[in-house]
């Protein structure tokens, strides 16, 4: 609303009247936008959750402090969702397909967590929305997002190359600062997407699909959307699962969403990109002000989420989380960035497949199922106590580890494959 207002008094003479065609500018209203509203309005709506009694239901594990948390509030993602969409309504660009995609998937997956953590609600236990219909939920959010960046002519992007392009063209940078005589290349409607320690950074899903002739471009857009499906849902997922101590799932998706913001940055600035020899996506810097205005809301959550937790965010802020993350990276095209960014997320994930499995397997041949890790989703299994009649396969540590030591110790780990990440593309 206000960049439109904005954008009609650009030639009023009104002093300031242009600062939102700046990239920088609007990022970081949204940013504190965001921030104020999530703290400010975020504790009206906790308040609001206590009344209407919506709070935990929590399984007795034998964690410490654990039976404490009964009742806190929970669906709090509401707090974060409210946060990031108000600010984008009203600094972002909502001509952009890319924001577009960004509010869709948003909101898709926050009516898909809303609807899980009000059945547990309604059931009074922990049993919510079936598992299928989870991943019905997400595989569906992946195919309208691939085939919305295979349909779309304003996706599109400029591959990094060693020999600039013949033709002198004239760009503007993310934050309209004019740069005369860049050469890059053509745009190209293209499955392309950025890999790590190659030279180029770019791979071509077309590759894959070779054989398949006249078909091969076609070929290669469906193994691309089979990987953003797979993306959303094993990130989505793996956040969803990671959301299990106090403030540990919104402060690692803080930093993983700032890390984001930056690659996306430099990606939608040609002059950024051709001096990082990076590819560049025109058009795409409107994610940069959703994702601000997303970190925004992040922090301002983690103001009441931090233990001990007033408020949890539930399948509602989880699901969610981790969805706006994996749409953001595959709109950008770091999508295969994505295992090593939010690896916890991903070891969240297997640890829970891996546990199941072995139980499973030694049950069957022994008749007694045993286990991997003493307790997971894996950061549970720090909570709990080795050699004390578990039958785990790994019981380090012995002495249980407090619950803020846990959180900080896996945000420390979170900013370290954050800096690999980056580290990555210039390793080729």
């Amino acid at each position: 609303m206000l960049y439109y207002l904005f954008q009609l008094l650009q030639d009023s003479g009104i002093p300031g009247a242009r600062l939102m065609t700046y990239i920088t500018f609007r990022s970081g209203v949204a940013f504190m936008l965001a921030l104020l509203i999530a703290v400010f309005v975020g504790r009206r709506i906790i308040d609001r959750l206590q009344l209407m009694q919506v709070g935990e239901i929590v399984r007795d594990l034998g964690l410490e402090g654990q039976m404490k948390k009964t009742g806190t509030p929970t669906m709090g993602g509401v707090i974060i969702i409210l946060s990031t969409l108000v600010p984008v309504a009203l600094v972002g660009n909502l001509g952009s397909i890319y924001m577009l995609l960004m509010i869709f998937a948003t909101v898709w997956l926050g009516a898909l967590g809303f609807a899980d953590d009000y059945l547990k609600l309604s059931r009074h236990n922990k049993d919510g929305m079936k598992g299928k219909f989870k991943i019905i939920g997400q595989v569906g959010l992946g195919v309208v997002v691939g085939l919305t960046m295979y349909l779309s002519p304003d996706i599109v992007m400029r591959e990094n190359i060693e020999s600039p392009a013949s033709a002198e063209i004239t760009v503007e940078s993310a934050d309209t600062e004019v740069v005369e005589h860049i050469t890059y290349a053509p745009e190209m409607k293209t499955p392309k997407t950025t890999i790590p320690f190659v030279k180029n950074n770019n791979f071509d899903y077309t590759w894959l699909t070779a054989w398949m002739g006249d078909y091969a471009t076609i070929g290669g857009w469906i193994v691309f959307i089979l990987i953003t499906i797979f993306a959303i849902s094993a990130t989505s997922n793996g956040a969803n699962l990671t959301d299990g101590l106090d403030g540990l799932c919104a402060g690692l998706s803080t930093t993983i969403s700032a890390a984001l913001a930056v690659m996306a940055y430099l990606g939608a600035s040609m002059v950024y990109a051709t001096y990082l020899d990076i590819m560049y996506i025109p058009g795409s810097e409107e994610l940069v002000v959703f994702m601000a205005a997303f970190v925004g809301a992040l922090i301002g959550f983690m103001w009441y989420n931090t233990y001990p937790a007033q408020v949890f965010m539930g399948d509602t802020g989880s699901l969610t989380i981790g969805g706006i993350i994996a749409v953001f990276a595959i709109l950008i095209r770091k999508e295969l960035l994505i295992p090593l960014l939010c690896a916890i997320f991903f070891f969240e994930d297997i640890s829970v497949m891996v546990q199941v499995a072995y139980f499973k397997i030694t049950k069957r041949r022994t008749g007694t199922g045993k286990r991997v890790f003493k307790m997971t989703p894996l950061h549970h299994h720090f909570q709990k106590p080795g050699n004390a009649g578990i039958d785990a396969l790994i019981q380090f540590p012995i002495q249980p580890i407090a619950e803020p030591k846990i959180v900080a110790r896996f945000w420390i780990i979170g900013i370290i494959l954050a800096g690999l990440t980056f580290a990555t593309l210039k390793i080729r």
